[in-house]
């Protein structure tokens, strides 16, 4: 029986956006689930950006992250480190990682690039729910995470644009959108 691992970040942004070239991932939540939805491990830890530590008031305010919790953070270098620790302990029955778009991948992608670290992740099939859900619904455009809850009769659980809880309710989506 396979998992597949729910992967959400938050990053450094400010009112209007940045290209993904300029944000930084400051927090990683993860969730292992079963084709069911169900949780079988997390992961979550924040993340210090080295180019831009000082998190913006929009970026604070949209995460509810405090910028205490990024100044004690550890670099994402060693945060992968760590993730990878983790993971490795899971790996024999991981199926895919999923995330709600492209966005978490492109952001991945590049921090590995920027950091020069390998991946188990890389060696995995990405899913893209929101293409998915969207096509498993007949949507004519995908919808937003918390649009795609609404559409399955679900209400967002937690606080919404944290890593692990945005992981969660995505996770809850999974068993509607692997069809």
């Amino acid at each position: 029986m396979g998992h597949w691992l729910v992967i959400d970040l938050e990053a450094t942004t400010d009112d209007g956006g940045w290209p993904v070239t300029e944000m930084e991932i400051i927090e990683i939540g993860a969730s292992l689930v079963t084709r069911e939805g169900r949780e079988v491990d997390h992961f979550q830890r924040f993340v210090k950006p080295r180019r831009r530590p000082q998190l913006t008031p929009f970026c604070r305010e949209l995460t509810h992250i405090g910028q205490a919790s990024i100044d004690s953070a550890a670099s994402f270098a060693e945060i992968w480190e760590q993730f990878e620790r983790w993971l490795g302990h899971h790996r024999a029955q991981l199926q895919a990682w999923v995330s709600w778009g492209d966005y978490d991948r492109q952001q991945l992608l590049q921090e590995w690039q920027q950091h020069q670290v390998n991946s188990l992740l890389a060696q995995l099939p990405h899913i893209n729910l929101k293409q998915r859900f969207a096509k498993a619904r007949h949507l004519q455009r995908p919808t937003g995470l918390n649009g795609a809850l609404q559409l399955a009769g679900m209400q967002f659980v937690g606080q919404q644009h944290r890593a692990l809880e945005d992981a969660r309710n995505t996770a809850r989506l999974l068993p509607l959108s692997l069809t």
